[in-house]
């Protein structure tokens, strides 16, 4: 399949989406997808078939809006630091980190339909940050002084692959930060919480109304 060029990706998020502000952090709003959407409605393989990924960027995970309420309420951690948002799928967090005094982020992210998002919701929220489909995980995050993860433990291959990236930039002296609600691949031994938070109106993509969640730095 010929990739999307911009104005494609553009297009397709906006005709899937809708502007709504994110239920535990109000005062961001995204392009969301709702059950009346087409895109909440089609099933992976049907997605497969239209060699479109799985549309992680259309909605706001619970670990996502835990580490934003989280860097927003204590923007100490963020004020003045270089950020790399990893998985940044909506730039959710991007955008928290750089409402919170952040010096610049970085959204990095496979998928092209994800950055297309986040640039999108960036604008829309009245910030700025990069985007990259770099591949990071082999690496020690540098130069970014904190990394913020948002519910990136999903899957084993990936979640082992982000536990080495957290190992090796906590070892140059970058600070770690991430939110879970309880994914079964988080490496709980090697982080302290930090925080919980309930995440209101999480039923339709969690198991639960609202989804308990924390916010936890990495110690190793």
């Amino acid at each position: 399949m010929k990739p999307a060029t911009p104005a494609q990706l553009r297009a397709f998020i906006l005709s899937n989406t809708a502007v709504k502000p994110v239920p535990l952090v109000p005062e961001v709003s995204l392009h969301l997808a709702d059950e009346a959407s087409a895109l909440w409605s089609k099933t992976a393989e049907e997605l497969d078939d239209a060699g479109l990924p799985a549309p992680y960027w259309a909605f706001a995970w619970a670990g996502g809006q835990a580490l934003a309420r989280y860097v927003l309420d204590h923007p100490q951690h963020v004020r003045g630091r270089s950020v790399l948002d990893l998985g940044s799928g909506s730039g959710l967090v991007a955008i928290a980190a750089l409402k919170a005094g952040a010096a610049s982020v970085l959204c990095v992210d496979p998928d092209p339909f994800s950055l297309a998002a986040a640039a999108l919701n960036l604008a829309l929220n009245g910030v700025e940050a990069g985007t990259s489909d770099q591949d990071v995980l082999g690496g020690d995050a540098a130069p970014f002084a904190i990394v913020l993860i948002g519910d990136l433990f999903y899957e084993a291959p990936v979640a082992a692959r982000v536990h080495g990236l957290c190992t090796r930039a906590a070892a140059r002296g970058a600070q770690v930060l991430a939110g879970d609600p309880g994914r079964s691949y988080f490496p709980r031994e090697a982080f302290s919480p930090l925080a919980r938070y309930g995440v209101p109106d999480a039923g339709a993509l969690e198991d639960a109304d609202i989804k308990a969640t924390a916010v936890w730095t990495f110690s190793g």
